[in-house]
């Protein structure tokens, strides 16, 4: 039986994803550095019931990545999102599909999408 999923993003710098990830609201769960240092790190956050995994060891996925998250309300996020200063990508916008979408990108090119099901 599966469970879950949880979705890696491969980050050039665990500073970078941490500064970027929490101004989405994400909290960091853990974060593994094997070496001592800032990088290379493996690391997870958290924001409700959403979940996905960083990392910045190298041969852990490609940059360029997307995460699809489904809210209840994309409008209420990027209010948020631009206070807080994050460059929106896309959106808030209607999809030809029956979606409501907003789109942000890390600094390496990793889509984030909000994604709210409309009816």
């Amino acid at each position: 039986m599966f469970k879950q999923a949880i979705p890696v993003l491969h980050v050039s710098s665990s500073a970078q994803a941490e500064e970027f990830y929490g101004k989405l609201g994400f909290q960091q769960e853990f974060a593994y550095r094997p070496f001592g240092g800032v990088d290379p790190c493996y690391m997870g956050f958290a924001r409700d019931d959403a979940r996905f995994h960083a990392s910045s060891f190298s041969g852990d996925g490609v940059s360029g990545g997307v995460i699809v998250l489904i809210v209840d309300n994309v409008d209420e996020i990027h209010p948020e999102l631009v206070a807080k200063g994050v460059a929106i990508d896309t959106g808030p916008i209607n999809q030809d599909w029956g979606n409501r979408e907003l789109y942000v990108k890390d600094a390496d090119r990793n889509s984030i999408r909000f994604t709210q099901h409309l009816e």
